[in-house]
C-alpha cells in the first residue's frame, strides 16, 4: 500500500514538469476531441433514424437524445477512450519519468516496433472492452442496490488498469538487458492497488483527465523501485 501511496505522490509531484505538461495537454485535447466526433455522430445517426421512423420531429429532441446518448456513452466508454489515448502517449510520459528519476533504465530502454506497439494497444483495448462489458453484465442484476454497479466497475477496472499501466512500462524493458525479470514484475496486489486507485479517480470530474497521466507515471516509478533501490537516480 505505501510503496502505491509514494508512486502515485512523485508521480503527482511531477504533474508541472514540461513534458508531462505537453502530453497531458495533447492527450486532454485528443480525448475531448474523439468524445466530440462521437456527439457528432450520435445526433447524425439519431437524425437518419427518427427522420425514418417517425417522417417528422423536433430538431431539438434529436439534440437532446444526442447528448443523453453521449454522456451516458462517454460514462461507460471514458475509460476505454481515455486509456486508449495514453498508451498513445505511453512512452513519452515514461520517458520523463525515467530521465528524471531513473537515467539507468532511460538509457535501457527499447524502442517497442510499431507492430508490436499496436498489437499491445488491440490487446488492451479488447481487454477494456471484454472487463467493462462483463462489468455491464454483472452491474445488471445488482442496479437496484444503489452502490452495487459502482463496486462492480471498480473491482473489473481496478484489475484492468493495473495489469495495463503495469505493461506500458515492463514491456519497454522486458528484453533490455536493463535487469528487468522476463515476468510481470509487480505483485497482483500492487497491480490492483494501482489499478482501484486509478479507477476510483477517473470518476472524478476533471481528476479523470489527469488520472492516465498519474497512472502511467506511477507505474513507472513502481516497476522500477520493485527492481531495486538502486535503479533509482
Amino acid at each position: 500500500m505505501s510503496s502505491v501511496v509514494s508512486a502515485m505522490s512523485k508521480a503527482i509531484s511531477q504533474l508541472g514538469d514540461r513534458r508531462i505538461m505537453a502530453v497531458l495537454l495533447k492527450s486532454v485535447a485528443l480525448t475531448l476531441a474523439i468524445f466530440a466526433v462521437l456527439g457528432v455522430a450520435a445526433f447524425v445517426a439519431l437524425d437518419t433514424a427518427l427522420a425514418e421512423w417517425t417522417g417528422s420531429y423536433s430538431d431539438e429532441i434529436g439534440a437532446i437524445l444526442a447528448v443523453i446518448l453521449t454522456v451516458l456513452g462517454g460514462w461507460l466508454l471514458f475509460r476505454v477512450v481515455a486509456l486508449a489515448v495514453v498508451q498513445f502517449f505511453a512512452d513519452e510520459i515514461i520517458s520523463a519519468v525515467e530521465q528524471a528519476h531513473y537515467p539507468r533504465q532511460a538509457d535501457t530502454a527499447r524502442n517497442l516496433p510499431f507492430a508490436e506497439e499496436v498489437k499491445n494497444s488491440a490487446k488492451g483495448i479488447g481487454r477494456t472492452l471484454a472487463a467493462n462489458l462483463l462489468a455491464l453484465v454483472l452491474a445488471i442484476p445488482l442496479f437496484f442496490t444503489a452502490i452495487g454497479p459502482a463496486v462492480v466497475f471498480w473491482v473489473v477496472n481496478a484489475w484492468l488498469l493495473g495489469r495495463e499501466l503495469q505493461d506500458m512500462v515492463w514491456l519497454r524493458h522486458r528484453h533490455s538487458g536493463g535487469g528487468h525479470p522476463s515476468h510481470p514484475p509487480l505483485s497482483k496486489l500492487e497491480r490492483f492497488l494501482l489499478g482501484g486507485a486509478i479507477a476510483a479517480l477517473l470518476v472524478v470530474p476533471f481528476l479523470n483527465l489527469l488520472a492516465p497521466i498519474i497512472g502511467a507515471a506511477s507505474a513507472t516509478h513502481l516497476v522500477h523501485r520493485r527492481n531495486g533501490p538502486e535503479y533509482a537516480a
